[in-house]
């Protein structure tokens, strides 16, 4: 008897208890809509870095992290063979060096140029000088044969010399007419067809000038090799970047989580060959339609870390509609609606004690507005 009323009084006891429990449910609401209102959590996640090559390739020759090492901003991480790299590199210095050889030779055969241009100037002005002065001594020569010549035929005419004097007067005049116009034709062919203005000086000899048309047309003949060497230069700066990048260094600090190529292997470009765990880290939460509406984007969340209760800071970086498998259905024991559920992405402040794989939760008062 004593056991029979013992059960029927745990038994009454555990009744009450439901009772109570119940309309402790039906005051508070707490199904799964309230519950879900109440807190929310998330997996604290580091974003990951997939590490490449830029853009070239080669030979593996150092790797210089392990699995599970933490690493510094600018740390290197991994470095393929530069060989190819570094004689292209040589080989296109020697081509620069060489082009400015050029350019000084062009540049030195050019002054040369304009300096030969005037010493024939003043070699061709004072070659005109002299034919000048030859043909003027020409013409005298003749204007005295001519005279000579006259006389000397007005001295026939009245019989006083002899026909051979005569003869020899007409001989002398026509070697000083040959004479003369051979002289005019020197003068004319140092003249080069100009007109004889009488000024030396202000000659302009039309072969002196396509000396010096000559000399100027060399300066284009330097540009056109300072443009090459330019375009060499940028080739240069090209090779000294893409020997740059056969050093992979780390973009961030953070740790290294897998090393996806081995040493001595040959690596592609853009090939991800170190998976690298951020500092960058985040979680995600599940809210309502009517506590979406208090939050945006750039406002600041506190979180609390569920081992330890730390607080953690961060800031909402986006919200979006989430997937709906997230939507709260009818759940509820009057056949709640639907209700569509946002994804918010919540960045962490740095903290010590706080790891990724935590899960954080938030508060329902953050969620109002402010």
């Amino acid at each position: 008897m004593n056991a029979r009323k013992k059960a029927m009084r745990v038994g009454i006891i555990f009744i009450a208890l439901l009772i109570v429990s119940g309309l402790v449910l039906m005051y508070r609401g707490n199904d799964a809509v309230v519950m879900a209102t109440e807190k929310k959590e998330g997996i604290l996640t580091a974003e990951q870095v997939k590490m490449a090559f830029d853009s070239v390739s080669g030979r593996l020759i150092n790797e210089a992290i392990k699995e599970g090492q933490m690493v510094k901003k600018g740390d290197i991480i991994m470095q393929l063979d530069p060989t190819d790299t570094d004689l292209a590199i040589e080989k296109l210095k020697a081509q620069i060096a060489q082009m400015d050889a050029q350019i000084q030779s062009t540049s030195g055969s050019r002054g040369i140029n304009y300096q030969k241009a005037d010493t024939d100037e003043q070699q061709s002005f004072r070659q005109i000088d002299q034919q000048r002065a030859a043909l003027s001594s020409a013409q005298a020569t003749l204007r005295n044969a001519e005279i000579d010549y006259n006389r000397k035929a007005e001295l026939l005419s009245a019989g006083a010399i002899a026909q051979s004097v005569l003869d020899d007067a007409t001989t002398a005049l026509n070697v000083a007419r040959a004479n003369a116009a051979q002289q005019q034709q020197l003068l004319d062919k140092l003249l080069s067809g100009i007109q004889d203005s009488g000024n030396t000086d202000s000659l302009r000899l039309p072969t002196i000038a396509q000396e010096r048309a000559a000399a100027d047309n060399m300066a284009n003949d330097v540009e056109a090799m300072r443009q090459q060497k330019r375009a060499l230069e940028v080739q240069l700066k090209e090779l000294e970047v893409a020997r740059e990048r056969l050093t992979l260094r780390a973009p961030e600090d953070g740790k290294i989580l897998k090393i996806l190529a081995k040493q001595g292997e040959m690596v592609s470009p853009n090939m991800p060959v170190v998976l690298l765990e951020s500092k960058r880290c985040y979680y995600d939460i599940y809210v309502s339609e009517k506590q979406a509406a208090a939050l945006s984007e750039g406002r600041a969340i506190t979180g609390t870390t569920v081992a330890g209760s730390k607080k953690v800071t961060g800031t909402i970086r986006l919200m979006m509609q989430a997937p709906g498998f997230a939507d709260l259905k009818q759940s509820r024991e009057k056949g709640q609606a639907d209700l569509s559920a946002f994804q918010v992405r919540i960045y962490t402040d740095p903290q010590d004690g706080v790891l990724p794989g935590m899960t954080i939760g938030v508060d329902a008062d953050e969620f109002t507005e402010r």
